[in-house]
């Protein structure tokens, strides 16, 4: 059995968090710098090409998305109640059902998907054969994806997060690897980008793969078929399959329409746009993904209060690191895309505030949403919650198709539609755990409405008086994070919290003095 012990298990968290955040780091440089050579070689048609084409594919991601979560829900939850025979059968079961998954998606995707890219994408003649390429290779990496699943659950069901930052070396390194091999080697670049990427993914996956067998009894279990669990995990599966076909939905759904409406260009500025996005929202990711196992493990031994604490601190403090990082950005946009990628797609600048702005509703959704797993009642929750954000797709479509509106509007629907989503979540969760909806909105809702509306006053006074330069980026930055970070001390924290965070701050001056 787990200990539940809280100083053990904050421990264990922070620790887990600083490796993701070293991991971060590290990846986050070099996305920077790949991504801007890339698009320079790519151009900006190919690299558009290569966001649309191989999101086809990332559409069937509700299939796998579903199944994850799953794995991880089952795992997590055996884990906390420390039967290893149960985890081993668990396991077995889940890749059975992970290996049926991955064959049913090569069908669909060298079928459906295939038919899709031929007849209903706007590509350019004469890269429709490197646009196939793409294709293929994509189906490839994401059938590959599928089948590693269950071994990345276990590793952060035991909470191993080392192993995410010590191989995220490897691929940094091989990422870099592949800006220098598409300067040199004579073809069509956008074919061998595509080629190469899945190369290094079937390297982590297989560096991944022996890793769990090495590490955990139960990654060593064979592939068995239990008809009960199999029933029980399959359907969980079904019913967060809704929530995932939504997330797919307003993610590659979206893209879709602006290829069919816009082009490819525009694909192009929403690919760089969602990739500072990703890269921002590790910060908050990293630390979620270390709060998360102890959220579920918690409520498998019945630990509630310990339970809600977590929640509390995961939805707030999620939300303020997204926040510190978002708000510079967003005023600096222009600046900083200008810099870091030389060439800006049109729509860039507009799509990246409008997409961080999505980012920080969708964080607080985060805990809620594994609380709700954690109980295995997952039906109501998902009808209503999936059906909600699957709405985003056709009323975008419907306002594209008959108001001919501008492609930022696509991001406007997702942010409102979230708004009502996120208050639904609220109202259908906190009852099934116990928790008061009112304290949620007093220690939640209250503390980070009343951050925003305190730390964008003074940046945002001085963008309106201060003109594009580097002063005024480093000037606008400082003002941000000094306001956003006195914000989150004296309106964002509780009592304990801000006791915590002064005796932290002590301790570091101690050290450097």
């Amino acid at each position: 059995m787990i200990n539940m012990n809280t100083s053990e298990n904050s421990k264990r968290i922070a620790k887990n968090t600083l490796l993701l955040y070293v991991r971060m780091f590290l990846l986050m440089s070099i996305g920077l710098y790949t991504s801007r050579v890339i698009l320079n070689i790519l151009g900006v048609e190919d690299y558009g090409i290569y966001n649309v084409v191989g999101g086809i594919v990332v559409m069937f991601s509700f299939l796998s998305n579903s199944l994850s979560t799953a794995s991880s829900r089952f795992i997590t939850y055996d884990l906390g109640v420390g039967d290893l025979s149960l985890i081993r059968k668990t396991f077995g079961n889940i890749i059975t059902i992970h290996l049926l998954l991955a064959f049913i998606i090569l069908i669909l995707g060298e079928t459906v998907g295939l038919w899709f890219v031929l007849n209903k994408l706007q590509t350019p003649e004469n890269r429709m054969t490197a646009a196939l390429w793409v294709y293929q290779f994509s189906i490839f990496s994401f059938v590959l994806n599928i089948i590693s699943v269950p071994y990345n659950a276990i590793i952060i069901a035991h909470e191993r997060m080392k192993a995410f930052a010590y191989i995220s070396i490897i691929d940094a390194v091989l990422k870099l690897l592949i800006v220098y091999l598409l300067v040199v080697i004579p073809f069509d670049k956008l074919i061998v980008y595509a080629i190469l990427f899945f190369c290094i993914q079937l390297l982590d996956r297989i560096i991944y793969g022996v890793y769990c067998v090495r590490h955990f009894e139960e990654a060593k279990a064979r592939i068995s078929l239990d008809k009960q669990l199999f029933k029980k995990i399959f359907g969980f599966s079904v019913w967060t399959m809704n929530g995932c076909l939504a997330v797919a939905g307003y993610t590659q759904g979206l893209n879709i329409l602006l290829n069919m409406f816009f082009g490819p260009t525009v694909n192009a500025a929403r690919g760089i746009a969602v990739q500072v996005q990703n890269i921002v929202q590790n910060f908050c990711n990293n630390f979620l993904m270390a709060l998360n196992p102890q959220i579920t493990k918690s409520y498998a031994q019945h630990n509630l209060e310990y339970m809600h604490q977590l929640i509390k601190v995961s939805s707030k403090f999620s939300f303020f690191l997204l926040y510190i990082i978002s708000l510079p950005l967003m005023f600096e946009a222009p600046l900083v895309l200008k810099w870091w990628l030389g060439i800006i797609p049109e729509h860039t600048v507009s799509f990246l505030r409008l997409i961080l702005c999505a980012s920080m509703l969708v964080t607080l959704s985060r805990p809620l949403v594994t609380s709700v797993h954690a109980t295995g009642r997952i039906k109501k929750f998902q009808l209503i919650e999936g059906t909600m954000l699957l709405c985003i797709v056709p009323i975008a479509y419907i306002l594209l198709k008959f108001w001919n509106i501008p492609p930022e509007y696509v991001f406007i629907v997702h942010i409102i539609v979230e708004i009502l989503t996120q208050y639904a979540r609220v109202v259908i969760v906190l009852p099934m755990i116990s928790m008061s909806k009112k304290e949620y909105l007093k220690e939640v809702i209250l503390p980070i409405l009343l951050v925003i509306s305190t730390s964008s006053i003074i940046p945002l006074i001085m963008f309106y008086q201060l003109t594009e330069s580097v002063n005024s980026f480093f000037i606008i930055s400082i003002i941000c994070v000094a306001s956003t970070l006195t914000s989150i001390y004296w309106a964002g924290c509780d009592k304990k919290e801000k006791t915590f965070i002064a005796q932290k701050v002590k301790q570091v001056i101690l050290k450097i003095k």
